[in-house]
Protein backbone atom coordinates (compact mmCIF):
# COMPACT_ATOMS: atom_id res chain seq x y z
CA UNK A 1 0.00 0.00 0.00
CA UNK A 2 1.37 3.18 -0.60
CA UNK A 3 1.45 5.95 1.55
CA UNK A 4 2.06 9.31 1.05
CA UNK A 5 3.27 11.18 4.18
CA UNK A 6 4.29 9.41 7.64
CA UNK A 7 3.53 11.68 10.42
CA UNK A 8 5.25 11.19 14.26
CA UNK A 9 1.41 9.89 15.21
CA UNK A 10 1.99 7.27 12.60
CA UNK A 11 5.61 6.27 14.17
CA UNK A 12 4.31 6.94 17.80
CA UNK A 13 1.88 4.29 17.33
CA UNK A 14 4.57 2.02 16.46
CA UNK A 15 6.34 2.73 19.37
CA UNK A 16 3.46 2.27 21.89
CA UNK A 17 2.45 -0.97 19.65
CA UNK A 18 5.83 -2.39 20.62
CA UNK A 19 5.71 -2.11 24.31
CA UNK A 20 2.64 -4.21 24.54
CA UNK A 21 4.65 -7.36 25.12
CA UNK A 22 4.49 -10.61 26.77
CA UNK A 23 6.79 -10.55 29.83
CA UNK A 24 9.87 -13.05 28.34
CA UNK A 25 10.04 -10.28 25.07
CA UNK A 26 10.03 -7.79 27.71
CA UNK A 27 12.86 -9.88 29.68
CA UNK A 28 14.60 -10.45 26.19
CA UNK A 29 14.79 -6.41 25.91
CA UNK A 30 16.01 -5.84 28.98
CA UNK A 31 18.86 -7.71 28.56
CA UNK A 32 19.71 -5.50 25.11
CA UNK A 33 22.38 -3.90 26.70
CA UNK A 34 24.96 -7.09 26.67
CA UNK A 35 25.00 -8.65 23.19
CA UNK A 36 23.58 -12.30 23.90
CA UNK A 37 24.19 -15.31 21.39
CA UNK A 38 22.23 -16.70 19.07
CA UNK A 39 19.66 -19.10 20.81
CA UNK A 40 17.74 -22.46 18.94
CA UNK A 41 14.46 -20.12 19.12
CA UNK A 42 16.57 -17.25 17.48
CA UNK A 43 16.44 -14.96 20.13
CA UNK A 44 17.71 -11.59 18.87
CA UNK A 45 21.01 -10.20 19.03
CA UNK A 46 22.01 -6.85 19.01
CA UNK A 47 25.22 -4.50 18.83
CA UNK A 48 26.11 -0.62 18.80
CA UNK A 49 25.23 2.24 21.13
CA UNK A 50 24.16 2.08 24.83
CA UNK A 51 21.68 4.82 24.92
CA UNK A 52 20.36 4.60 21.16
CA UNK A 53 17.50 6.18 22.77
CA UNK A 54 13.35 5.40 22.35
CA UNK A 55 13.69 4.81 18.37
CA UNK A 56 16.04 2.05 18.87
CA UNK A 57 14.31 0.49 21.67
CA UNK A 58 11.44 0.22 20.08
CA UNK A 59 12.89 -2.39 17.30
CA UNK A 60 14.65 -3.89 20.19
CA UNK A 61 11.04 -4.93 21.49
CA UNK A 62 10.04 -5.43 17.99
CA UNK A 63 12.87 -8.15 17.63
CA UNK A 64 12.13 -9.88 20.89
CA UNK A 65 8.68 -10.78 19.89
CA UNK A 66 10.03 -13.14 16.90
CA UNK A 67 9.06 -15.35 15.72
CA UNK A 68 5.81 -14.81 15.55
CA UNK A 69 2.91 -16.07 13.27
CA UNK A 70 3.37 -13.83 9.96
CA UNK A 71 7.23 -12.77 10.65
CA UNK A 72 9.92 -15.80 10.52
CA UNK A 73 13.21 -13.09 11.07
CA UNK A 74 14.19 -10.01 10.91
CA UNK A 75 17.65 -8.09 10.43
CA UNK A 76 17.93 -4.31 10.53
CA UNK A 77 21.13 -2.00 10.28
CA UNK A 78 20.83 1.62 11.96
CA UNK A 79 23.01 3.82 10.82
CA UNK A 80 24.05 7.73 11.09
CA UNK A 81 24.42 9.51 14.13
CA UNK A 82 23.34 6.06 15.68
CA UNK A 83 24.95 3.03 14.79
CA UNK A 84 23.03 -0.73 15.73
CA UNK A 85 22.05 -3.90 14.42
CA UNK A 86 20.00 -6.60 15.39
CA UNK A 87 19.15 -10.08 14.17
CA UNK A 88 16.13 -12.14 15.70
CA UNK A 89 13.90 -14.95 14.40
CA UNK A 90 14.73 -18.15 12.24
CA UNK A 91 15.94 -19.17 9.54
CA UNK A 92 13.99 -21.79 8.53
CA UNK A 93 10.48 -22.54 10.31
CA UNK A 94 10.55 -26.58 9.99
CA UNK A 95 14.02 -26.87 11.85
CA UNK A 96 14.37 -23.88 14.10
CA UNK A 97 17.42 -22.61 12.86
CA UNK A 98 18.50 -18.99 14.12
CA UNK A 99 18.24 -16.33 11.82
CA UNK A 100 21.58 -15.16 10.01
CA UNK A 101 22.79 -11.19 10.14
CA UNK A 102 24.71 -12.03 7.16
CA UNK A 103 21.87 -13.45 5.07
CA UNK A 104 21.20 -13.24 1.29
CA UNK A 105 17.41 -12.00 -0.12
CA UNK A 106 15.65 -10.92 -2.58
CA UNK A 107 15.81 -6.90 -2.66
CA UNK A 108 12.80 -6.39 -4.84
CA UNK A 109 12.29 -3.28 -5.64
CA UNK A 110 15.32 -1.22 -4.22
CA UNK A 111 16.78 -2.84 -7.41
CA UNK A 112 15.17 0.42 -8.58
CA UNK A 113 17.39 2.33 -6.91
CA UNK A 114 20.48 0.66 -8.52
CA UNK A 115 19.15 0.56 -11.60
CA UNK A 116 18.41 4.45 -11.40
CA UNK A 117 22.11 5.01 -10.30
CA UNK A 118 23.05 3.25 -13.47
CA UNK A 119 21.06 5.18 -15.49
CA UNK A 120 22.68 8.42 -13.73
CA UNK A 121 26.35 7.02 -14.19
CA UNK A 122 25.88 7.36 -17.94
CA UNK A 123 25.00 10.90 -17.61
CA UNK A 124 27.49 11.69 -16.05
CA UNK A 125 29.55 10.19 -19.01
CA UNK A 126 27.59 12.33 -21.60
CA UNK A 127 26.28 9.09 -22.46
CA UNK A 128 22.41 9.47 -21.64
CA UNK A 129 20.81 12.52 -21.98
CA UNK A 130 17.57 12.99 -19.35
CA UNK A 131 15.24 14.62 -21.36
CA UNK A 132 15.90 13.00 -24.60
CA UNK A 133 13.21 10.52 -25.92
CA UNK A 134 13.79 6.89 -25.26
CA UNK A 135 13.37 6.22 -28.91
CA UNK A 136 16.87 8.13 -29.63
CA UNK A 137 18.20 4.93 -27.65
CA UNK A 138 15.56 2.04 -28.89
CA UNK A 139 14.24 3.38 -31.46
CA UNK A 140 12.18 0.31 -32.25
CA UNK A 141 10.61 0.34 -28.80
CA UNK A 142 7.47 2.32 -30.00
CA UNK A 143 4.67 1.92 -33.24
CA UNK A 144 4.69 5.35 -34.35
CA UNK A 145 0.83 5.58 -33.30
CA UNK A 146 2.11 5.39 -29.94
CA UNK A 147 2.11 9.32 -29.68
CA UNK A 148 4.57 11.12 -27.87
CA UNK A 149 7.35 9.27 -26.73
CA UNK A 150 8.38 9.30 -22.59
CA UNK A 151 11.88 10.65 -21.58
CA UNK A 152 14.77 9.06 -20.00
CA UNK A 153 13.74 11.33 -17.05
CA UNK A 154 9.78 10.26 -17.70
CA UNK A 155 10.64 6.76 -16.95
CA UNK A 156 13.21 7.29 -14.00
CA UNK A 157 10.49 9.14 -12.24
CA UNK A 158 7.56 6.91 -12.78
CA UNK A 159 5.66 9.17 -14.95
CA UNK A 160 6.19 7.88 -18.55
CA UNK A 161 2.53 6.65 -19.25
CA UNK A 162 3.32 2.90 -20.03
CA UNK A 163 0.77 0.74 -18.91
CA UNK A 164 1.75 -2.54 -16.62
CA UNK A 165 3.20 -5.61 -18.74
CA UNK A 166 1.74 -8.88 -18.59
CA UNK A 167 2.34 -10.77 -15.50
CA UNK A 168 1.97 -14.70 -14.41
CA UNK A 169 -1.04 -14.19 -12.54
CA UNK A 170 -2.82 -11.86 -10.69
CA UNK A 171 -3.36 -14.48 -7.09
CA UNK A 172 -0.36 -15.72 -4.64
CA UNK A 173 -1.80 -19.04 -5.85
CA UNK A 174 -1.96 -18.44 -9.77
CA UNK A 175 1.71 -16.92 -9.05
CA UNK A 176 2.92 -19.70 -6.86
CA UNK A 177 1.33 -22.20 -9.70
CA UNK A 178 3.87 -20.14 -12.31
CA UNK A 179 6.67 -19.42 -9.96
CA UNK A 180 9.52 -21.61 -12.32
CA UNK A 181 7.83 -19.65 -15.56
CA UNK A 182 10.29 -17.64 -17.77
CA UNK A 183 8.79 -14.09 -19.10
CA UNK A 184 11.68 -12.59 -20.33
CA UNK A 185 11.57 -8.27 -19.66
CA UNK A 186 11.69 -7.99 -23.51
CA UNK A 187 8.02 -9.38 -23.68
CA UNK A 188 6.80 -7.97 -20.96
CA UNK A 189 7.88 -4.63 -22.46
CA UNK A 190 5.94 -5.54 -25.64
CA UNK A 191 2.76 -6.14 -23.99
CA UNK A 192 2.44 -2.71 -22.45
CA UNK A 193 3.48 -0.91 -25.53
CA UNK A 194 0.45 -3.11 -27.36
CA UNK A 195 -2.03 -1.40 -24.73
CA UNK A 196 -1.17 1.96 -26.08
CA UNK A 197 -0.13 4.88 -23.39
CA UNK A 198 -2.33 5.34 -20.57
CA UNK A 199 -1.74 9.43 -20.04
CA UNK A 200 0.61 11.91 -21.94
CA UNK A 201 4.09 11.88 -20.55
CA UNK A 202 4.48 13.87 -17.81
CA UNK A 203 0.74 14.28 -16.58
CA UNK A 204 1.25 12.50 -13.46
CA UNK A 205 2.73 9.76 -11.53
CA UNK A 206 2.12 5.83 -11.17
CA UNK A 207 4.64 3.85 -9.79
CA UNK A 208 5.16 0.50 -11.71
CA UNK A 209 7.78 -1.94 -12.35
CA UNK A 210 7.71 -1.11 -16.88
CA UNK A 211 9.45 2.29 -16.12
CA UNK A 212 12.42 0.69 -15.11
CA UNK A 213 12.20 -2.73 -17.02
CA UNK A 214 12.45 -0.38 -19.81
CA UNK A 215 15.58 1.45 -18.04
CA UNK A 216 17.65 -1.71 -18.10
CA UNK A 217 16.72 -1.98 -21.85
CA UNK A 218 17.91 0.98 -22.01
CA UNK A 219 21.51 0.55 -20.31
CA UNK A 220 22.12 -2.55 -22.96
CA UNK A 221 21.50 -0.78 -25.70
CA UNK A 222 23.97 2.12 -24.69
CA UNK A 223 26.68 -0.01 -22.82
CA UNK A 224 26.76 -2.83 -25.46
CA UNK A 225 26.69 -5.09 -22.24
CA UNK A 226 24.45 -6.88 -19.70
CA UNK A 227 22.52 -4.85 -16.98
CA UNK A 228 23.97 -7.48 -15.00
CA UNK A 229 27.33 -6.73 -15.87
CA UNK A 230 26.62 -3.19 -15.95
CA UNK A 231 25.61 -3.21 -11.91
CA UNK A 232 28.23 -5.62 -11.26
CA UNK A 233 31.16 -3.24 -12.92
CA UNK A 234 29.96 0.23 -11.81
CA UNK A 235 28.28 -0.06 -8.59
CA UNK A 236 28.92 -3.64 -6.67
CA UNK A 237 32.36 -4.42 -7.63
CA UNK A 238 33.81 -0.71 -6.76
CA UNK A 239 32.15 -0.37 -3.42
CA UNK A 240 32.72 -4.17 -2.41
CA UNK A 241 29.34 -5.22 -2.45
CA UNK A 242 30.14 -8.78 -2.63
CA UNK A 243 27.43 -10.30 -1.37
CA UNK A 244 24.94 -8.46 -4.06
CA UNK A 245 23.85 -9.82 -7.27
CA UNK A 246 21.56 -10.92 -9.65
CA UNK A 247 20.43 -15.03 -10.55
CA UNK A 248 21.84 -16.35 -13.91
CA UNK A 249 18.61 -16.06 -16.00
CA UNK A 250 15.84 -18.35 -14.47
CA UNK A 251 17.71 -19.62 -11.87
CA UNK A 252 15.05 -20.33 -9.23
CA UNK A 253 17.54 -20.13 -6.15
CA UNK A 254 19.08 -18.07 -3.98
CA UNK A 255 22.82 -19.05 -3.65
CA UNK A 256 24.72 -18.82 -0.02
CA UNK A 257 23.39 -18.17 3.46
CA UNK A 258 19.44 -17.52 3.38
CA UNK A 259 16.51 -17.48 4.98
CA UNK A 260 13.36 -19.35 3.80
CA UNK A 261 10.65 -17.78 2.87
CA UNK A 262 7.16 -18.56 3.38
CA UNK A 263 3.72 -17.41 1.61
CA UNK A 264 -0.25 -18.15 2.40
CA UNK A 265 -0.99 -20.05 -0.30
CA UNK A 266 -4.55 -21.45 -0.70
CA UNK A 267 -4.85 -21.01 2.94
CA UNK A 268 -1.62 -23.02 4.10
CA UNK A 269 1.67 -21.64 5.02
CA UNK A 270 3.99 -22.70 1.88
CA UNK A 271 7.61 -22.92 1.19
CA UNK A 272 8.65 -19.76 -1.70
CA UNK A 273 11.76 -19.51 -1.55
CA UNK A 274 12.63 -21.33 -4.99
CA UNK A 275 11.20 -18.73 -7.54
CA UNK A 276 12.23 -17.58 -11.32
CA UNK A 277 12.20 -14.04 -10.72
CA UNK A 278 13.54 -13.10 -14.05
CA UNK A 279 10.64 -11.26 -15.37
CA UNK A 280 11.54 -8.49 -12.51
CA UNK A 281 14.94 -8.02 -13.93
CA UNK A 282 16.12 -4.69 -13.65
CA UNK A 283 12.96 -3.63 -11.79
CA UNK A 284 12.90 -6.31 -8.86
CA UNK A 285 15.38 -9.39 -9.60
CA UNK A 286 18.47 -8.31 -7.16
CA UNK A 287 19.61 -10.40 -4.26
CA UNK A 288 21.96 -8.58 -1.52
CA UNK A 289 22.47 -8.24 2.02
CA UNK A 290 21.42 -5.77 4.72
CA UNK A 291 25.07 -5.11 4.93
CA UNK A 292 25.48 -4.45 1.11
CA UNK A 293 22.41 -2.52 0.66
CA UNK A 294 23.80 0.07 3.56
CA UNK A 295 27.19 0.17 1.74
CA UNK A 296 25.23 1.32 -1.32
CA UNK A 297 22.67 3.83 0.15
CA UNK A 298 25.97 5.26 1.78
CA UNK A 299 27.93 5.40 -1.19
CA UNK A 300 24.98 6.73 -3.37
CA UNK A 301 24.11 9.66 -1.08
CA UNK A 302 27.68 10.53 -0.24
CA UNK A 303 28.42 11.14 -3.96
CA UNK A 304 30.49 8.33 -4.71
CA UNK A 305 28.38 6.51 -7.43
CA UNK A 306 27.20 9.58 -9.20
CA UNK A 307 28.28 13.81 -8.39
CA UNK A 308 26.34 15.19 -5.69
CA UNK A 309 24.24 17.41 -8.08
CA UNK A 310 23.19 14.40 -9.95
CA UNK A 311 22.10 12.64 -6.31
CA UNK A 312 19.86 15.83 -5.86
CA UNK A 313 18.41 15.28 -9.01
CA UNK A 314 17.43 12.17 -8.25
CA UNK A 315 15.95 13.01 -4.97
CA UNK A 316 13.80 15.87 -6.86
CA UNK A 317 9.90 14.92 -6.70
CA UNK A 318 8.52 16.22 -10.57
CA UNK A 319 6.30 19.14 -10.45
CA UNK A 320 3.07 17.89 -11.72
CA UNK A 321 0.08 20.10 -12.08
CA UNK A 322 -2.16 17.82 -12.36
CA UNK A 323 -0.71 14.91 -10.15
CA UNK A 324 0.15 17.45 -6.69
CA UNK A 325 0.84 14.83 -4.60
CA UNK A 326 3.91 13.03 -6.05
CA UNK A 327 5.99 11.51 -4.15
CA UNK A 328 8.54 9.83 -6.02
CA UNK A 329 12.14 10.93 -7.39
CA UNK A 330 14.18 8.88 -9.43
CA UNK A 331 13.80 5.39 -7.87
CA UNK A 332 13.66 6.69 -4.73
CA UNK A 333 10.14 8.05 -2.33
CA UNK A 334 9.80 11.04 -0.05
CA UNK A 335 8.51 10.60 3.23
CA UNK A 336 7.86 13.06 6.24
CA UNK A 337 8.97 11.49 9.80
CA UNK A 338 8.16 13.57 12.29
CA UNK A 339 10.90 16.40 11.37
CA UNK A 340 13.11 14.39 9.44
CA UNK A 341 12.68 14.09 5.36
CA UNK A 342 13.86 11.00 4.74
CA UNK A 343 14.27 8.88 1.22
CA UNK A 344 13.24 5.29 0.67
CA UNK A 345 12.58 2.37 -1.20
CA UNK A 346 10.69 -0.68 -0.21
CA UNK A 347 10.91 -4.17 -2.38
CA UNK A 348 8.58 -7.30 -1.98
CA UNK A 349 8.77 -10.66 -2.95
CA UNK A 350 6.79 -13.99 -2.18
CA UNK A 351 7.94 -14.07 1.72
CA UNK A 352 10.39 -11.10 1.96
CA UNK A 353 10.21 -7.96 2.16
CA UNK A 354 13.24 -4.87 1.98
CA UNK A 355 13.33 -1.45 3.34
CA UNK A 356 16.23 1.32 2.32
CA UNK A 357 15.74 4.71 4.27
CA UNK A 358 17.83 7.55 4.42
CA UNK A 359 18.26 10.91 5.49
CA UNK A 360 19.78 13.51 2.37
CA UNK A 361 22.82 14.12 4.89
CA UNK A 362 23.05 10.83 6.04
CA UNK A 363 22.09 11.80 9.47
CA UNK A 364 20.20 8.27 9.80
CA UNK A 365 19.73 5.23 7.87
CA UNK A 366 18.06 2.19 8.01
CA UNK A 367 18.12 -1.20 6.18
CA UNK A 368 16.36 -4.29 7.14
CA UNK A 369 15.04 -7.08 5.29
CA UNK A 370 12.03 -9.10 7.01
CA UNK A 371 11.24 -12.46 6.06
CA UNK A 372 7.47 -12.62 6.44
CA UNK A 373 4.01 -14.16 4.69
CA UNK A 374 2.62 -10.54 4.91
CA UNK A 375 5.24 -9.31 2.44
CA UNK A 376 3.37 -8.82 -0.66
CA UNK A 377 -0.13 -8.11 0.66
CA UNK A 378 0.93 -5.05 2.43
CA UNK A 379 4.05 -4.33 3.53
CA UNK A 380 3.10 -1.10 5.56
CA UNK A 381 2.30 -2.90 9.27
CA UNK A 382 6.33 -4.23 8.40
CA UNK A 383 7.58 -0.94 8.05
CA UNK A 384 5.87 0.59 10.99
CA UNK A 385 7.28 -1.97 13.19
CA UNK A 386 10.80 -2.28 12.08
CA UNK A 387 12.08 0.64 10.05
CA UNK A 388 9.96 3.59 10.97
CA UNK A 389 11.04 3.82 14.64
CA UNK A 390 14.77 4.05 13.49
CA UNK A 391 13.55 7.25 12.72
CA UNK A 392 12.64 8.43 15.99
CA UNK A 393 15.08 9.90 18.26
Amino acid sequence: MRRRTLTRTVVLSALLGSLLLSPAAVAASARAGSAPSASPTGAARWTGATDPGPGVEALRRALAELPDDDVSAALIRVGGDVEWRGTAGVRDRRTGAPALSHARFRAGSTTKTVTAALVLSLVEEGRIDLDAPITRYLPRLLPESFGEPPTVRHLLTYTSGLRAGDGLGSTPEESYATRFVTLTPERVVASAVAKGPEHPPGERQEYRNIHYTVLGLLIEAVTGESYADEAEARIFRPLGMRHTGFPAGPDPRVHGPHHRAYADIDGRTTDVTEWNMSDRWAAGDMISTTADLETFVLALFGGRVVSEELVDQMLTVPDLPRDPDATYGMAWERHTIGDRVVWGKTGSRPGCHTVVGATRDLSRTVVYSVTAKSAREDGYPLLARFALPAFED
